[in-house]
């Protein structure tokens, strides 16, 4: 997308690689979700690239950013992508604003933070994820890729989030080798 050459992205955390951002847009083309939650705005690639599938068929997205910069950056990307009408950027922790959504709300939930947060929100996202709704994280393969030494700290609650995920009894996973790696669950019906 052309926003990431005029907006500095380097500046921030790397968004999601053109693979992820396919798949992405794939699962909203199939599964149609109406409410989709986004934990993790950066600069807003991957929210964009939502947003354009989503708006077709009535969709909306709320994304979560605590970087006051990265989330100004993301708010001009919606506006020059004409997507700022369907995302509205809820600005703080993820571990204070998740716990505050109401059961059974989203329909698809795209996470993509910092990766010490995945299994200390995992709990929260399964509760206010419908039954037959999509959980889909980022970097889930950070346990098995050769990382800059600066992503180490990462590589531990990536390996106990994906532990989590595959034994809860309430999703249905797989690790997918797309990009950095997407872990794919789907709520089951209760």
């Amino acid at each position: 997308m052309d926003f990431i050459n005029q907006t500095g992205w380097t500046d921030f955390v790397p968004v999601v690689d053109d693979d992820a951002a396919r798949f992405l847009q794939l699962i909203l083309q199939i599964k149609r979700p109406k409410n989709i939650l986004e934990i993790g705005t950066s600069i807003g690639f991957s929210a964009v690239t939502m947003a354009l599938t989503a708006r077709q068929y009535g969709g909306n997205i709320t994304t979560i950013e605590f970087d006051k910069t990265a989330a100004e950056h993301a708010d001009m990307n919606f506006k020059r992508s004409g997507v700022d009408d369907i995302i509205p950027i809820e600005l703080g922790d993820a571990r204070q604003i998740v716990p505050g959504f109401s059961g059974n709300s989203f329909d698809l939930i795209f996470q993509d933070v910092s990766k010490r947060l995945y299994p200390v929100l995992l709990k929260d996202c399964i509760r206010i994820l419908k039954a037959g709704g999509v959980f889909m994280t980022d970097d889930a393969l950070f346990p098995v890729m050769e990382l800059d030494p600066k992503y180490h700290d990462q590589v531990e609650p990536i390996c106990e989030f994906n532990r989590l995920v595959a034994a809860s009894k309430d999703l249905e996973s797989t690790l997918l080798p797309i990009g950095d790696g997407i872990m794919v669950a789907v709520k089951k019906q209760q």
